[in-house]
C-alpha cells in the first residue's frame, strides 16, 4: 500500500516536470524596451564577503554596461582584512573610468550581516535609483537598461531577476548549479505561470530610494534571513508589485565540498519552509525520483524502477528546455541527474528536522517569523 502511494507521488512528479518543461518552453524573451524619457542615474550596491571564485568577473560585468546614464558602484565589506578589497582595487585598475566606491565598515546592525553591510554602504549612494545585487551575480551588458525599463512601468515598486547556475569549479559546484537550473528555476517559472509565486530575489532588487524609505529602510530587515523576500512583501503591502523581467542573470556556484553544498541548500530549504510553509510542503511533488526509489524498495519494485527511469528522462527534457530558453549550459551528463535529484530529495526531507542553519561559518536559529538568532545566545 505504501509503495503504491510513493508510486503515485512519483507519477505526479513526472507530470510536474513535464509541465515545468512546458512552462519553460512557453516563456518568450521580452522585446527590447527602454524607459520613457532619459535613463535614470543608478547606484549599484554590491555587498561583498571574501574573494570568492569568479568575483572579479562578476563585478566586471556590472562595469561593462551599455547604459546611457551615469552609474555609481558601491562595494562594501565589514572586515578590513577581507580578501574582496584587493579584488575591488583590481577592478578599479581595470576600469579606470568607472565610478567605484569602497566602504570598509565593521559596524553590525543585526544578525543578517549582508543587510548590515548594505546599511553601512547606503550613505555613499548618490543616485535615487538603487540596484542591490549579490556578489555572486554576473550580468549581460543590457542588464541595467532592461531592469530600469521594468522599474519604470506603472505600479512597479521593485524589479527582481531570475537566475541560472554557473559552476565555478569541481563536482560540488556543478551539482549546485544543477540544483538551480533543474529545480529552483523551473519551480519559479511554474509558480509565476500559475500565479502562486511572488518572488523577490537577492540576485537583483532594483527600487527607488523613496520606495525603500516608504517601507522603513533597510534597518527593518537586518535580522531577516530572507531579506529579499521580506523587502518584496513589504512593497506588496504598499500596493506595489515586484516585476520579474523575462531573462536570467548568472549565479556563480562556488561550493567546494559536499558539506558546503549541504549547508547552503539546507539553509535555503529551511528558510523557504519558514516563509512559505504550504508551498514548501507542496514541493514534495517536485521530487519524483526520490518517491520512485522509495516505491521500488517498499513493495512496488517494477513500477518504482520504471518511474525512476521516467523521472530521470523528464528531468533531462526539462533541463534541455531551460537551456534553450535561458542560455544555460547544455544539459548535463546523464550520470549527474540521479545524484542531484536524490540529494535534493534528502535536503527536502531533512529541512523539516529542526531550525538550525549555518551561514558564512556561523550557526543560527531560525525563529518563527523568519528572523535569525545566533545559536547559543539567549534572547
Amino acid at each position: 500500500m505504501i509503495g503504491t502511494a510513493f508510486a503515485v507521488l512519483a507519477a505526479l512528479g513526472c507530470l510536474y516536470l513535464l509541465y515545468a518543461a512546458y512552462a519553460a518552453a512557453g516563456a518568450r524573451r521580452d522585446a527590447d524596451a527602454s524607459p520613457d524619457g532619459p535613463a535614470p542615474t543608478v547606484t549599484l550596491l554590491k555587498p561583498l564577503h571574501g574573494a570568492e571564485p569568479g568575483l572579479f568577473e562578476n563585478l566586471s560585468s556590472f562595469c561593462a554596461q551599455g547604459y546611457a546614464a551615469p552609474v555609481q558602484i558601491v562595494c562594501g565589506v565589514q572586515d578590513p582584512a577581507d580578501g574582496a578589497i584587493a579584488v575591488v582595487e583590481r577592478l578599479r585598475a581595470a576600469f579606470p573610468h568607472a565610478d567605484i566606491d569602497l566602504v570598509i565598515d565593521p559596524a553590525q546592525h543585526g544578525a543578517n550581516r549582508k543587510v548590515g553591510n548594505l546599511i553601512n554602504m547606503l550613505p555613499l549612494a548618490r543616485h535615487d535609483c538603487l540596484v542591490l545585487a549579490d556578489s555572486d551575480v554576473g550580468v549581460s551588458p543590457d542588464y541595467l537598461r532592461r531592469v530600469t525599463a521594468a522599474l519604470a512601468e506603472p505600479g512597479v515598486g521593485a524589479v527582481t531577476c531570475l537566475y541560472r547556475g554557473v559552476a565555478a569549479a569541481g563536482i560540488w559546484s556543478r551539482l549546485s548549479a544543477l540544483a538551480i537550473d533543474g529545480h529552483f528555476l523551473p519551480n519559479v517559472l511554474v509558480g509565476l505561470k500559475s500565479g502562486l509565486a511572488r518572488p523577490c530575489l537577492g540576485s537583483t532588487i532594483a527600487l527607488s530610494r523613496a520606495r525603500l524609505t516608504a517601507i522603513g529602510g533597510l534597518a527593518g530587515f537586518a535580522d531577516q534571513l530572507a531579506d529579499d523576500y521580506a523587502i518584496g512583501a513589504a512593497l506588496r503591502a504598499k500596493g506595489l508589485r515586484v516585476a520579474v523581467p523575462n531573462f536570467a542573470v548568472r549565479h556563480s556556484c562556488t561550493e567546494g565540498s559536499l558539506a558546503d553544498l549541504w549547508r547552503h541548500e539546507l539553509r535555503w530549504a529551511r528558510t523557504i519552509r519558514q516563509i512559505e510553509p504550504g508551498g514548501h510542503l507542496g514541493s514534495l511533488v517536485t521530487h519524483p525520483l526520490g518517491w520512485a526509489l522509495l516505491a521500488a524498495v517498499t513493495g512496488a519494485p517494477t513500477v518504482g524502477a520504471a518511474l525512476a527511469v521516467g523521472a530521470i528522462c523528464c528531468r533531462m527534457v526539462l533541463l534541455r528546455m531551460l537551456a534553450r530558453r535561458f542560455g544555460t549550459d547544455a544539459a548535463p551528463p546523464l550520470w549527474l541527474v540521479p545524484p542531484r535529484d536524490v540529494l535534493s530529495f534528502a535536503v527536502f526531507a531533512w529541512s523539516f528536522c529542526g531550525r538550525t542553519l549555518t551561514w558564512r561559518g556561523r550557526s543560527y536559529q531560525l525563529r518563527g517569523d523568519g528572523s535569525l538568532r545566533r545559536a547559543g545566545r539567549n534572547e
